[in-house]
């Protein structure tokens, strides 16, 4: 098959969204398809830049939202492209530019599209002019009127489908979790090199936090629990490996606090560097409430780091056992299950059944996760086959009022000056 994956969002930039991206084409490629990034221009990618099967279009920051880009230009050639590649299926990943602009080149080519729904937007509306443009009542309504017509819809876990069935999506939703890569090679565990970089003895007890440093992901709450671990663990650490909008004031918060010398905040971690982060760290903590498939808390359980979370729908199912690790009601709660995976090590225990975390990275694994997707692929050609003209004319219709829509009340408009 010839696959044409549309996003907003794509390499250089740091994500879930990214992520998963990069994971699924591994797998389609393993598996000898053809994969093609349509995707925006990125400051970071200088003009010129080859990169195989990737094709940007030009774009501008997203208002409020900085190192997200918004394209716009390149529907007609985006749809020369898709057509000199004969894409046999459109794979949507964001709902704005490049979203649009797949279900354009699906209604030219009269092929099958499906979208991955990976964020939940209620919980970033305060990016756009604090909320005062995109409420979180007008979120459902743009996601009910992006994903009309869709032939599939991929949600990539249980909390996920039940936000869709709430918006009440009309399209076939399937609950396919990203995968993650399960089987690393000693070679790509550089975790003592790193405790070296960070200036970390090997008996330095240590907490880590990675991803995107942005106010929804609630690091404020770890770092004060932290503060409490400190008490009973006075040697820890507390890496903080990532960057974004809240890297400030989160800073600010550790020196508000006086412990900034039990803080490392790394920056910007590339992914290939991650794997050795969370083999870094005895425990990886996390106290958001916004996450939609939690990829860092998979990667860090392949990684045989245990995780402290809020429960929610995506871990509830995954999370069974200590060995894998530990979900609490609120964040009042973190630094108690925090220091018992640091008394654990130290003591060293091993926690619950280590045949709970295998079972569970086969549901995760990379690999499943590729075919389940290539399953659907198939499906979807198939009911396209015997469907896909029914309803065409209607849902070309909707795609035209919700692209006006978005048009006319478009805050991130490119001005002359752009």
């Amino acid at each position: 098959m010839n696959i044409g994956i549309f996003t907003d969002t794509y390499y250089p930039q740091l994500s879930g969204v990214v992520t998963s991206i990069q994971t699924l084409t591994r797998q389609l490629e393993a598996q000898g398809h053809n994969v093609y990034i349509f995707t925006s221009t990125d400051p970071l990618v200088p003009k010129g830049t080859f990169e195989r099967n990737v094709f940007r279009f030009s774009s501008v920051p997203f208002v409020g939202f900085k190192e997200r880009r918004i394209s716009y230009r390149g529907a007609i050639q985006g749809i020369v492209i898709a057509r000199k590649l004969k894409l046999d299926i459109v794979h949507t990943q964001t709902e704005f530019s490049l979203g649009l602009m797949g279900k354009n080149v699906s209604t030219a080519l009269r092929i099958p599209k499906i979208h991955t729904y990976h964020t939940n937007y209620e919980d970033y509306t305060h990016y756009v002019f604090n909320g005062k443009v995109l409420r979180p009542g007008a979120v459902r309504l743009l996601i009910r009127g992006f994903v009309h017509g869709m032939t599939a819809v991929v949600a990539p876990s249980k909390q996920t489908f039940e936000t869709l069935m709430g918006y009440k999506v009309s399209s076939p939703i399937e609950i396919i979790p990203t995968g993650v890569k399960v089987n690393h090679d000693p070679s790509e565990d550089h975790s003592a090199e790193l405790r070296a970089d960070l200036s970390l003895d090997s008996d330095t007890p240590v907490v880590l936090v990675l991803g995107r440093v942005a106010f929804e992901k609630n690091i404020e709450a770890v770092i004060e629990s932290f503060n409490e671990v400190l008490h009973g663990f006075p040697t820890a650490k507390l890496v903080i490996a990532g960057d974004g909008p809240a890297l400030d004031t989160m800073k600010g918060h550790v020196a508000s606090l006086g412990i900034e010398n039990s803080v490392i905040f790394t920056g910007y971690v590339d992914h290939e560097k991650a794997y050795s982060y969370y083999r870094l760290a005895d425990v990886f903590a996390s106290a958001s409430e916004s996450e939609t498939q939690g990829l860092t808390y998979i990667e860090a359980i392949s990684a045989d780091t245990p995780i402290v979370a809020i429960h929610n729908l995506y871990l509830d199912d995954r999370v069974t056992d200590e060995n894998v690790g530990t979900l609490i009601d609120d964040q009042y709660e973190l630094a108690e299950a925090i220091s018992k995976y640091l008394a654990a090590k130290q003591a060293n225990v091993v926690l619950g059944n280590p045949d709970a975390r295998s079972k569970l990275l086969y549901d995760v694994d990379e690999v499943t996760f590729g075919q389940r997707i290539i399953d659907l692929y198939h499906e979807a050609l198939a009911v396209y086959r015997d469907h896909g003209d029914d309803d065409e004319s209607e849902a070309a219709a909707a795609d035209a009022e919700y692209a006006s829509s978005f048009v006319l009340k478009n805050p991130f408009r490119r001005n002359n000056n752009a």
